[in-house]
């Protein structure tokens, strides 16, 4: 029997795009996805890539501000936008928002299940402020069922008591084709890219925002501990931007030898040749749902080097296999997985191989699949 789903969810992400166009094909599933936002220009500069959008979606006129570190977003038009999708299922993205409330709201007046598509796990510093914890329990206590990204969230639902067979999995993931498909097509031009976007014959590379949570002044703190022949060996490249990038760059000038480099923002299309040249990327996050650049950059056929505080690392990374994996806030544990990338090309070709393969498994059809199955367990629970 065919359900008519609704997902709520912030923004507009290129990453989510290929998962619900596919999520839009199954026979099952009639889709349509409410917008909090079209995109979030205060964090990210990604673009809209709405030529790409395969399904039925919607976003809500919004109010948003930074208030005191947090992002205020503030929706009109919750309620009717339901009363017009007609869900059988509701799968929210998430509690943070007043919206999520909302939803909430008209899911408990209409008798219609609501599914937590949650990403926060036990390593999250934005956790531990008992108003938060509480209201935070109260939605997880009048919901159906949870939609996770992997084991780390799956573990964290499970400390509020809810049984594991209320707990779906629908991998993270990014569109592996294209990634796979523009870094085969940078590495058969490698010689042309390098020189179009000034890049070294080697480097170890970052990816993300440039503030401190995302450990990147451990990054640079251990590549500056490096011995001098292997920093002569091997550049740094961070891509990104963020408000610590002035600090950095100053950090960066007393280093020698080695270079650090500071590439600014990069779109999909520029960040796969920037994945398929590199030595490794480095994600030392000190906190953080997920990190879908280690999805790309494992659809790009290299090696990562992770703390363990990121949501995906135990999903993904393969302490030695393809990678390593390091305690966050260790700078000289890191220095020593820098070490090894640096001084083992071979073996970085092989743990890239099986960074491909791995990644195989985080695909947009094996992430649909795991929204499909929360929806047919609530549709049996609820008839």
């Amino acid at each position: 029997m065919k359900r008519r789903l609704v997902i709520t969810t912030e923004i507009i992400s290129p990453y989510r795009i290929p998962v619900f166009n596919v999520l839009a094909e199954h026979p099952n599933v009639d889709l349509h996805v409410i917008f909090l936002a079209e995109t979030d220009s205060s964090m990210r500069q990604w673009k809209v890539y709405k030529d790409e959008i395969r399904f039925s979606y919607e976003v809500l006129p919004h109010w948003r501000r930074r208030v005191a570190g947090y992002n205020l977003l503030l929706n009109r038009g919750v309620a009717s936008a339901l009363e017009r999708a007609r869900p059988d299922v509701i799968v929210c993205g998430g509690y943070g928002y007043l919206a999520s409330w909302q939803v909430l709201g008209w899911a408990r007046r209409h008798k219609r299940p609501v599914l937590l598509w949650s990403e926060s796990n036990q390593q999250d510093q934005r956790r531990g402020m008992p108003h938060v914890e509480m209201l935070k329990r109260r939605f997880i206590g009048a919901c159906s069922g949870f939609v996770v990204p992997g084991k780390s969230a799956a573990a964290y639902v499970e400390t509020f008591g809810v049984p594991r067979d209320r707990i779906f999995v629908a991998p993270n993931a990014v569109d592996n084709a294209f990634f796979s498909d523009q870094a085969s097509a940078a590495r058969s031009r490698a010689t042309e890219m390098r020189r179009q976007l000034g890049l070294p014959e080697r480097y170890l590379l970052y990816v993300g925002r440039l503030i401190f949570s995302k450990g990147v002044f451990d990054l640079m703190e251990a590549y500056s501990s490096l011995a001098p022949e292997l920093r002569a060996r091997s550049e740094l490249l961070f891509v990104g931007d963020g408000v610590e990038q002035s600090a950095l760059e100053a950090r960066a000038a007393a280093i020698h030898p080695g270079k650090v480099r500071f590439a600014g923002f990069a779109h999909r299309e520029q960040l796969a040749v920037y994945y398929a040249l590199a030595d490794a990327l480095i994600f030392p996050t000190h906190t953080d749902p997920w990190g879908l650049v280690v999805n790309e950059a494992m659809a790009c056929s290299i090696p990562i080097v992770a703390t363990d505080a990121g949501g995906c690392v135990v999903d993904l990374v393969q302490d030695g296999w393809n990678g390593y994996v390091v305690p966050a806030r260790a700078p000289d544990q890191l220095a020593e997985a820098l070490a090894k990338v640096v001084s083992s090309p071979d073996l970085n070709a092989t743990m890239g191989a099986r960074s491909a393969q791995r990644i195989e498994q985080n695909s947009p059809q094996a992430c649909a699949a795991g929204f499909v199955a929360a929806v047919n367990a609530v549709e049996v629970k609820t008839t």
